[in-house]
């Protein structure tokens, strides 16, 4: 199997920009523990000289992970705690917004962190490091306030202000995934920016949990669940040689319900959908109602079985509804990126399927530890090729003919 390194640009006399260090802050510890694992590992094969593991990265020490709290008094006031020197690290910070599983006590109550507590707390850690790290890096996989990413009444603009906090209190680079909208690189426009797209590890899971997929024009279409998503959805189209159609909504600008104005209707743009498989991908659901009601038009029109493709699987209404349409054979998988916190009895749900992120972030970690280039490791296209080739001789194997 060809490497993911392989597509780098090599150069064996790469040296580390400094010793590695990784925060991953409350709610991120399972991902960060996957990603230290990964690290070690090819830190613990640099001596066989292997091409692919050139990249090893840091100091000689049995974990990369730095010890770090953010404990609170019972005022719900708090403060960041680095347990060990960070003086010359390259250090890593791990950051999910919308882990609403971290709670703490305030006033003899347990209350859950918002995403505006999970950012003071990244802002606190980043104070107690008070410059003594070598760079900084944040890797923020949901984008905190990427949904408030425009103007467009006497509103404030949050996310802006956000990243101009980061980059002013010494924020080297920002990676994050799947943003809302990219264009908020714009906001600190001599910072590093990355917004990273997870599209090889979700079509990676979803061959992985279906092994009869006809990937052609003649059993499967892609799908827009909006006009917002639309250049995602034309990426899969264009690298599966798949058509596209698209949905738009058409709102109630009269009324305005949960912060946002209701959905009136979707209405459909696109070739005829009857016996195909169907992918819609989209950046997140939150409660998922608008992807539902996706999916509930397309069996209207006959489509077989259809497959939802998200990078944040949210769920802040829960599951049942997606449990309830998965019953009634509206939906057949839900596909998420493990990077936003996900409750344990979700993952278990026979129509809900995880794509595992820590390996690729590990990659990129990796690769800026020691300046290399991204270039290779953003660009998926080589890698998606590979796996359909691979996808098919699976099915040949299988005796899977396409037609």
């Amino acid at each position: 199997m060809t490497s993911l390194l392989t597509t780098w640009e090599k150069d064996p006399t790469s040296v580390p920009r400094g010793p590695l260090g990784i925060i991953a802050m409350a709610g991120c510890e399972e991902l960060g523990e996957k990603i230290n694992q990964w690290l070690l590992k090819w830190h613990s094969l640099q001596e066989t000289q292997d091409e692919e593991y050139y990249t090893s990265p840091g100091a000689n020490r049995d974990t990369f992970l730095i010890k770090s709290a953010c404990p609170r008094f019972g005022t719900g006031e708090g403060k960041a705690v680095l347990r060990e020197s960070v003086r010359g690290y390259d250090i890593f910070i791990i950051v999910d917004c919308f882990a609403h599983n971290v709670t703490y006590r305030m006033y003899g109550q347990d209350v859950p962190l918002s995403p505006d507590d999970h950012f003071q707390d990244l802002k606190r850690v980043i104070a107690a490091i008070s410059g003594r790290a070598k760079r900084i890096t944040v890797i923020m996989p949901m984008l905190y306030e990427g949904r408030q990413h425009r103007r467009t009444t006497r509103e404030s603009l949050d996310c802006a202000i956000f990243l101009q906090e980061l980059v002013h209190m010494g924020i080297n680079d920002i990676i994050t995934f799947d943003a809302h909208d990219p264009r908020m690189v714009n906001a600190v426009p001599l910072s590093g920016f990355e917004n990273v797209m997870p599209t090889y590890q979700m079509l990676k899971a979803l061959c992985r949990v279906e092994k009869e997929l006809r990937i052609d024009k003649a059993h499967m279409m892609v799908v827009s669940p909006d006009e917002g998503a639309v250049q995602r959805n034309i990426y899969y189209s264009s690298i599966l040689s798949l058509d596209m159609g698209m949905f738009y909504k058409r709102r109630d600008y009269t009324t305005v319900v949960n912060g946002r104005n209701p959905i009136v209707a979707h209405e459909y743009l696109g070739a005829d959908v009857e016996g195909k498989d169907i992918l819609v991908a989209d950046d997140m659901l939150a409660s998922g109602d608008s992807m539902i009601d996706v999916c509930r038009e397309l069996k209207k029109r006959k489509a077989n079985r259809i497959y939802a493709l998200t990078t944040f699987a949210l769920f802040t209404s829960g599951p049942e509804a997606f449990r309830k349409a998965w019953e009634e054979g509206i939906i057949t998988k839900v596909i998420a990126a493990d990077l936003t916190y996900c409750a344990p009895e979700i993952k278990e749900e026979p129509w809900f399927v995880l794509a595992d992120m820590s390996k690729y972030i590990s990659y990129l970690i990796a690769t800026l530890n020691h300046d290399r280039s991204l270039h290779g490791l953003l660009n998926p296209y080589n890698r998606i090729k590979a796996l359909l080739q691979r996808y098919h001789e699976e099915q040949a194997a299988m005796g899977i003919t396409m037609v």
